[in-house]
C-alpha cells in the first residue's frame, strides 16, 4: 500500500501546471457521433438515442459506486513519540541551534505530559466515530470557519487542454459538450454506475473483468480486502456526494456547506450575469443535447449589457462580510433567486478574455478573473474564454484532488471519445427564451456601496499578485528514473536548490499528499526541506562545486529521504495532521496551550513559504494557486516523461518570481548535469 501511494498520493491539495499544449487529435471519436464523407471537412452528425444509457451515463459500472466505502480501512492516529520525533526532525533544517534546543525541550514536556492525555482523548473520540476519521470534521471546520476570502487563498485552477478538432473548438459548441459530458458524470455518480476509484498497484493482473466480477459478489463489508489481496486499493469517495448541486454558504464565524439532490438545472454567467436553465427532464434524465445546445447558444449569443454592479463580487470578498451582506439580500427580497443559484449542479462561465498562448493572462483570468463574472462559492466553476479555452475552478472546502481528478479525467476521455455535438449540429427548434431565465436581483443602497467596496479590495488583491514560468525542458522521468532516482523527489530539489541560491537559507516548505486510501481522509503534508536537501543546497552554493559523483551521492540520499517522508504521509504517518488534532482538542479543553504549540517554532514551521503541488496527470494542461502567505510562493509543478516546468505566484516584493525561476534554472541545469554524466 506504501508503494501505491508513493505514487498515488501526491494529489491536487493545490494543482498542478502543465505548460506544453500536445495536441489531442484522435483517429475516431467513437459512440454518439458519425463521420460523414459527403463534404471536404470532416462533420460530425449526432446519432445519439437520448433515453439509452449509451447517452445518459459516461459508463456503467459493474462494481457500485460506493461498494468498498463501507469495509475502507480507518485513518491511523500515529504514535505520539513518532510524531514528536518527526516533528523535530523537520524544524530541525530550519531553526538555529538554540531555537531548536528550546524546541526540543517543549517537545519533549508535551510527549511526557499534556501530549499524552490529548492522544488518549483523540483515540477515544475516534474510537467513538468508527465511521469517520480523526481529521475529517476538524479539517472541515478549519476549511469552513477561516474567514479569508476563499478566492486567492483556497480555490486553485485546473486547466483543459486546446480543442484543437475541426469543429469542436467554438465557444457554444466546447461548453454544451463539456456540459452533456458532465451531466453524465453526475447521473453516473447519482445512479451509482460511475466506477469506484480504485489504485492498481499491477493493472496487468487486477484492472480486469475477473478482478471486477469478484469484488461486485463480496459484500461490501468486506469487499475493500478482497481488493487488498489482489493489489488494488480503494480510494475514500466520501466527497463525490459535494461536487454536484453543492455550494458553500457564507455565515458568520463559520460557512456551511448545502447540497439540493433534487436539483434539475444549470447555472451559466455571462457577463456578471445569471442564467438558469434545466438539463434533466422531471425523471432525472438529460436532455437532449441539441436541447441543451439551443439554451447555451442563446445566453451566449444573449446581448443584455454587463451587469453594472453583479452580487458575483461577494464571493471574493472576507467571508463574515460577505455572510452580512448575503442577510441583506435575502432581506430585500432575493432568497428565491439565491436558492435557485445555490441549487444549480454547478457553474459555467463565458468569459470574454482572449488568452492565445499567453500563460500568465491563463492564469490569472483562470485563478481569478475580475471578479464580476465569477461565484467562487460553487463547489466547481468551468471559465470557458471567447477563443474556448476551457478551465475549472473549484472551491476546497467539500474535497480534495482525488474526487476533481476523477471528474476532470473522465470528462476529458467522454469528450476525446464522443462529442454530442459539433459545428454542423443545430439547436433544438425550441424556443430557448422561454427555457432559460436570467436571475434578477434588487440591491438596496448599502449593497451597491458593498459591492463597489468589494471591487476597490478585489483589484488591490489580484492586481498584486504576479506569476511566473519555467517553460518546459530540462531533464523528465525517464532520465530520473534510469538513474533509479524518484522524479518527484528531484523537482522537489530543484525547488530547494533555487530558493537557496536566491536566499541563502531553507524554509518552511509544503507538498501535498492524498490520504484517500483510508476512509474519510483528506491530505497529509510531506516536508520537502530537509537535512538531505540542505546539504545539496550548501554544496552547489560552494565555491568549488563538488564533483558528480558527490553530487549524485548527495541527490540519492534526498530521493531517499523523500521517499520515506512520501510514504508516511500517505500511510497516516505524517506529522502536521495529528498535531493539528491535538492542538484542536487542547483549545477546546479551556486550559493553557500547552508549549509546544505557543513556541514560535511551530508558527514559523506553519507559515509555509514555498507552497508546491503537483497531479501526475497528462489531462491537465496548465494550472495554478496563489501563495498561502504574503512573503510566500505558490508553485505548481508537473514532471513529465522528458521534461519539467512550472509556474510559480508570488507577491511582489515580498518574492521575486523571475529571480526564482532563474535560479531554478541554474539548480535543474546542475541536477540534469549529473543525471547525464555517464
Amino acid at each position: 500500500m506504501a508503494k501505491m501511494l508513493t505514487a498515488h498520493g501526491r494529489h491536487l491539495g493545490r494543482c498542478v501546471v502543465q505548460l506544453s499544449s500536445p495536441s489531442q487529435q484522435t483517429a475516431g471519436l467513437g459512440r454518439g457521433v458519425a463521420m460523414c464523407r459527403l463534404h471536404s471537412s470532416p462533420v460530425w452528425c449526432s446519432t445519439f438515442d437520448v433515453k439509452s444509457d449509451d447517452y445518459q451515463y459516461i459508463h456503467k459500472s459493474k462494481i457500485p459506486t460506493m461498494h468498498f466505502q463501507k469495509s475502507l480501512l480507518r485513518l491511523p492516529i500515529p504514535a505520539l513519540d513518532k510524531t514528536c520525533e518527526r516533528y523535530l526532525r523537520s524544524q530541525k533544517v530550519i531553526l538555529s541551534s538554540e531555537e531548536y534546543q528550546r524546541t526540543e525541550k517543549f517537545v519533549t514536556q508535551f510527549k511526557e505530559g499534556i501530549g499524552a492525555t490529548l492522544q488518549f482523548q483523540l483515540k477515544d473520540i475516534d474510537k467513538a466515530n468508527k465511521h469517520t476519521s480523526y481529521i475529517c470534521g476538524p479539517w472541515f471546520d478549519m476549511y469552513l470557519s477561516d474567514r479569508v476570502p476563499v478566492v486567492l487563498n483556497y480555490n486553485p485552477f485546473l486547466a483543459f487542454h486546446p480543442e484543437e478538432r475541426p469543429g469542436l473548438s467554438d465557444p457554444v459548441i466546447r461548453v454544451t459538450n463539456t456540459l452533456v459530458s458532465s451531466l453524465r458524470f453526475m447521473r453516473s455518480l447519482r445512479d451509482s454506475v460511475l466506477e469506484p476509484v480504485v489504485y492498481h498497484l499491477n493493472p496487468a493482473k487486477s484492472d480486469t473483468p475477473m478482478f471486477r466480477k469478484i469484488v461486485r459478489w463480496t459484500p461490501s463489508a468486506i469487499s475493500s480486502y478482497a481488493a487488498y489481496a489482489q493489489k488494488a486499493f480503494p480510494l475514500d469517495m466520501s466527497q463525490f456526494g459535494n461536487m454536484f448541486n453543492s455550494t458553500r454558504i457564507p455565515k458568520l464565524g463559520k460557512d456551511v456547506l448545502r447540497t439540493y439532490p433534487k436539483a434539475r438545472h444549470m447555472l451559466i454567467m455571462k457577463n456578471g450575469h445569471f442564467y438558469v436553465f434545466d438539463v434533466l427532464d422531471k425523471d432525472g434524465n438529460i436532455l437532449s443535447p441539441e436541447h441543451i445546445h439551443a439554451c447555451v447558444s442563446y445566453i451566449y449569443n444573449d446581448q443584455t449589457p454587463p451587469a453594472k454592479r453583479s452580487i458575483a463580487i461577494f464571493t471574493t470578498e472576507n467571508r463574515d462580510t460577505w455572510a452580512k451582506c448575503r442577510d441583506e439580500l435575502v432581506e430585500a427580497g432575493n432568497e428565491a433567486a439565491l436558492d435557485v443559484l445555490d441549487a444549480a449542479a454547478f457553474n459555467i462561465v463565458f468569459d470574454e478574455a482572449i488568452l492565445g498562448d499567453d500563460p500568465i493572462k491563463t492564469y490569472h483570468t483562470f485563478l481569478h478573473g475580475d471578479g464580476n463574472n465569477r461565484w467562487f462559492d460553487k463547489s466547481f466553476s468551468l471559465i470557458c474564454t471567447a477563443d474556448s479555452q476551457l478551465a475549472l475552478n473549484f472551491e476546497h472546502g467539500w474535497g480534495d484532488g482525488v474526487a476533481v481528478m476523477n471528474y476532470f479525467t473522465e470528462i476529458t476521455k467522454d469528450l476525446a471519445n464522443r462529442p454530442s455535438i459539433n459545428s454542423d449540429s443545430r439547436p433544438a427548434p425550441i424556443d430557448a427564451s422561454k427555457l432559460v431565465r436570467r436571475l434578477e436581483f434588487t440591491l438596496t443602497p448599502s449593497l451597491e456601496a458593498a459591492i463597489d467596496k468589494a471591487h476597490q479590495s478585489y483589484e488591490a488583491n489580484t492586481s498584486a499578485l504576479k506569476c511566473d514560468v519555467l517553460e518546459p525542458q530540462f531533464f523528465g522521468k525517464k532520465l530520473c528514473k534510469k538513474n533509479k532516482l524518484s522524479p518527484d523527489a528531484l523537482m522537489q530539489l530543484g525547488l530547494q536548490a533555487a530558493y537557496y541560491l536566491q536566499n541563502g537559507e531553507t524554509v518552511p516548505t509544503y507538498e501535498s499528499c492524498s490520504t484517500a486510501a483510508f476512509k474519510h481522509g483528506r491530505t497529509e503534508t510531506v516536508r520537502p526541506a530537509t537535512l538531505e536537501t540542505q546539504a545539496f543546497c550548501k554544496a552547489i552554493t560552494q565555491a568549488q562545486l563538488p564533483s558528480h559523483s558527490e553530487l549524485k551521492k548527495l541527490m540519492m540520499e534526498c530521493s531517499k529521504m523523500h521517499g520515506n517522508l512520501t510514504k508516511e504521509a500517505a500511510m497516516g504517518q505524517g506529522f502536521d495532521r495529528h498535531l493539528f488534532a491535538l492542538r484542536k482538542l487542547a483549545e477546546a479543553s479551556g486550559s493553557p496551550m500547552p508549549d509546544i504549540f505557543t513556541d514560535p517554532a511551530y508558527a514559523k514551521i506553519n507559515h509555509i513559504i514555498i507552497s508546491t503541488s503537483t497531479l501526475p496527470s497528462d489531462e491537465i494542461g496548465f494550472g495554478g494557486f496563489a501563495p498561502v502567505v504574503r512573503n510566500g510562493l505558490g508553485v505548481g509543478y508537473h514532471i513529465r516523461d522528458d521534461h519539467l516546468a512550472f509556474g510559480v505566484s508570488t507577491y511582489p516584493p515580498h518574492r521575486d518570481g523571475p529571480g526564482f525561476v532563474e535560479c531554478a534554472t541554474k539548480a535543474y541545469q546542475i541536477i540534469q548535469d549529473v543525471l547525464t554524466k555517464e
